[in-house]
């Protein structure tokens, strides 16, 4: 009677471990979110900014273009003029121009708004690769959209 009752419990507890590796978040297993950077080969900052995508989970390739043709490809990209930055990237549909956080692409990601992506124009002192956030300046994450008008995504005061 002791043998099948410990035969019972095994069981019971290999079941529950099964349905709890199967029922486990996916995000816990997925495969890092794919982003492609366009950027400057000279650019130290454009570096800073990748690392820090890759420390937050991100899997980054880079293309390497020179000063004309990535001011092309940020207008084939449809980044207005007064939006642009030092790097493009491209992620899931949308293009993110700048020094833009990793958690503001992930929350573009989840909810994807209508629109061609994020910038953060210019480069501020402060935000992801450009210094410490600890001493930043305050700045805005815009949303690009179609008509190439924008709005506030996010804001970040300084620091």
């Amino acid at each position: 009677m002791l043998h099948s009752q410990l035969t019972r419990r095994t069981a019971i507890l290999g079941l529950a471990t099964t349905l709890g590796v199967a029922l486990r978040p996916a995000t816990s297993v997925a495969a890092p979110t794919e982003i492609r950077v366009a950027k400057d080969p000279n650019c130290g900052c454009c570096g800073a900014w990748i690392d820090i995508l890759k420390a937050d989970g991100f899997a980054v390739t880079v293309e390497l273009l020179d000063y004309d043709a990535l001011q092309a490809h940020k207008v084939a990209s449809g980044i207005p003029a007064d939006m642009v930055s030092c790097h493009t990237a491209h992620i899931g549909g949308y293009v993110v121009e700048g020094h833009v956080p990793p958690t503001d692409i992930r929350r573009l990601l989840a909810e994807r708004p209508e629109g061609i992506g994020l910038s953060v124009p210019g480069m501020p002192y402060g935000s992801p690769g450009m210094g410490p956030e600890s001493d930043r300046e305050a700045y805005a994450v815009h949303l690009i959209r179609r008509d190439g008008t924008t709005q506030i995504f996010a804001t970040y005061d300084a620091g």
